[in-house]
């Protein structure tokens, strides 16, 4: 997995755990958390699959 998605996921888990706390606190700031980690969660499917283009591209031009 490439690096910036691994950096991505974790992110994910740190805004979730951190909108856990907001919500159980009865903080109404956890809306942004949730939205933080849906943000980071795309950068890391992002990531991923680009990587996975990317590694089909190299693999179509050294067979061809």
């Amino acid at each position: 997995m490439p690096r910036l998605a691994v950096f991505a996921v974790v992110l994910c888990v740190l805004a979730v755990a951190a909108a856990v706390v907001s919500f159980v606190e009865g903080s109404l700031l956890g809306i942004a958390w949730v939205l933080m980690a849906g943000v980071t969660s795309n950068m890391a499917w992002f990531y991923v699959r680009k990587a996975k283009i990317e590694k089909a591209a190299a693999a179509a031009r050294t067979a061809g």
